[in-house]
């Protein structure tokens, strides 16, 4: 094939083939990095999604399926669609890359928005979904094409390199979204950042590789669409704490006085005036109610006592970072230490030092009695701890995603054990017994499968309702005695006599035949979310 030159710009005699790229290795090299730009964003584009469904929604197991499978059928269709755009493919991609900029970095913003306001999350996401994983479909061909543009060479070669980068990027994504992405930027502004990431890849395609087979109008149309993306992406992302904070203050009745979201979850706490007078702190965790200070005091006085009536020098506390069960394991003076494990740093780095929740919680987490442990439960226990402790106080959140149940299964519990003394007491909250029973007897039973002998009782929470929990001891044939010790400080709310009644269950929540939590059958998974759903 002849080519000729004119005024500087390399050209061919046969009008199908473009014009050969100047510097191929550079310009190879180039798109190469464009490749794993792209791939690097579009894997954080389906990871933004599938946290954000977890965090708003729960059921983090359907929340994953649903993105991926919808994602990656976009990408095919993508595919294809891309198909009679590869005679045109540098302009082509350019403004792919423009849209996926624009519609992935607004992701995030546009499905928080559409469920505070509009209560409409699972459709709007998988209308995202669809939309960015037709753009990432697209991509490929368009870049395989380019890529032949810059030096011909076998297909497979070809595919291999492509992929091999494209993989490489993905990893890089994967990665850089939970270990840098989300503690640096937030889950908002990271997506904003990754937009403007996807939308400089565009520009490398544009100015730096191929401006000579383009047409400079269609240059600049393009550059300049690229400008008013980020300029969008630039306005929203110095604008995002405020459109964030609106947009979280509609999903909730009280003013919000704390919000931030952390690697492991969402953290909110309000504070209102309105019925009682005196001010009703709310926490919130991924916008679960975790307690109100008008009635917390029942919930956490339930929760420690009945568990501290025997020995407890040595007492273990996994969850609760907000420190209410530690305030009330620190009411007794022959407490000689307490270890607080709690996944979320930013938890108990709140409970110290917001002063509503110090306040609350009496300036538990500076007792020097305590040592706080920053960790995943059931990998601090499967690392081994020597330590035994008398009493054992959990207080995990609901078990509404895998993370969650593994908390609530036979495996944990049995390694729960090892740290335990044969007259240990266990006490752990199980949810509720009228709003989803099959859950709290699936606790109930799962406990019993690892080997302890249990008891089971109930309370009322004006703030959250019924709620329940299960007392066990490692090893006994009899049920450890629902009793509070003889030296306890007084309550606001439990005594023995509330606490004989509130074994006593009526008739539509005693037992049911339900199974055991395990990690590879999390029942209890199954039960929350089913039960939940249909109340």
């Amino acid at each position: 094939m002849s080519a000729t030159t004119v005024q500087g710009r390399d050209t061919t005699a046969t009008p199908s083939r473009p014009p050969a790229v100047r510097h191929t290795r550079g310009a190879r090299f180039l798109l190469l990095f464009a490749v794993f730009l792209c791939a690097a964003c579009g894997l954080v584009y389906e990871l933004a999604l599938t946290a954000l469904g977890s965090y708003l929604i729960g059921n983090s197991v359907l929340q994953t399926s649903v993105v991926i499978s919808v994602m990656v059928c976009a990408m095919g269709l993508g595919s294809l669609a891309a198909k009679p755009l590869r005679r045109r493919a540098v302009g082509a991609f350019a403004l792919v890359e423009g849209v996926l900029a624009l519609v992935g970095g607004l992701s995030v913003l546009v499905l928080y928005a559409a469920f505070a306001w509009l209560q409409l999350y699972t459709p709007a996401m998988i209308v995202v979904a669809v939309a960015v994983g037709l753009l990432i479909g697209a991509e490929i061909p368009l870049l395989m094409t380019l890529l032949q543009r810059i030096r011909r060479q076998e297909a497979g070669s070809a595919v291999a390199d492509m992929f091999a980068v494209d993989y490489i990027g993905a990893l890089v994504g994967g990665l850089g979204f939970p270990l840098w992405l989300l503690p640096t930027f937030g889950q908002l502004k990271g997506t904003l950042v990754v937009g403007v990431v996807n939308a400089v890849a565009g520009v490398i395609v544009v100015v730096f590789i191929f401006r000579r087979q383009i047409r400079r109008w269609v240059r600049n149309a393009l550059l300049a669409g690229v400008a008013a993306v980020l300029a969008v992406l630039g306005t929203t992302y110095v604008l995002a704490d405020d459109l964030e904070m609106t947009a979280r203050q509609q999903m909730y009745r009280d003013p919000i006085v704390h919000a931030e979201t952390t690697p492991y979850q969402e953290i909110v706490v309000t504070r209102s005036t309105a019925f009682t007078g005196a001010p009703d702190i709310r926490l919130f965790l991924n916008g679960d109610l975790q307690f109100s200070s008008v009635d917390e005091y029942r919930y956490h006085e339930s929760l420690v006592h009945p568990a501290l009536a025997g020995s407890r020098a040595n007492v273990l506390i996994m969850g609760g970072g907000d420190g209410l069960a530690l305030r009330e394991v620190l009411r007794y003076d022959d407490v000689q230490h307490v270890t607080l494990v709690e996944l979320d740093p930013a938890m108990t780095r709140l409970a110290r030092d917001f002063p509503p929740l110090r306040d609350l919680n009496d300036k538990a987490l500076d007792d020097p009695r305590v040592t706080v442990v920053n960790a995943d439960a059931f990998n601090w226990l499967r690392g081994g701890v020597r330590q035994r402790y008398d009493a054992v106080v959990i207080d995990f959140p609901d078990p509404d995603t895998a993370a969650l149940a593994k908390l609530y299964s036979v495996e944990f519990y049995h390694l729960l054990g090892q740290v335990l003394t044969p007259q240990s007491r266990v006490m752990v909250q199980s949810g509720s017994p009228f709003f989803a029973p099959k859950t709290y007897w699936s606790i109930a039973k799962t406990i019993e499968t690892a080997g302890y002998s249990t008891s089971q009782f109930q309370v009322d929470v004006p703030s959250f309702g019924n709620w329940g929990f299960v007392l066990a001891s490692p090893g006994r044939t009899t049920s450890p005695p629902l009793r509070l010790a003889p030296n306890a400080p007084r309550l606001r709310y439990l005594d023995q006599a509330v606490l004989k009644a509130a074994s006593v269950f009526p008739v539509d929540r005693r037992p049911q035949e339900v199974r055991p939590s395990t990690l590879m059958d999390p029942a209890v998974l199954d039960y929350v979310l089913d039960e939940w759903e249909n109340y």
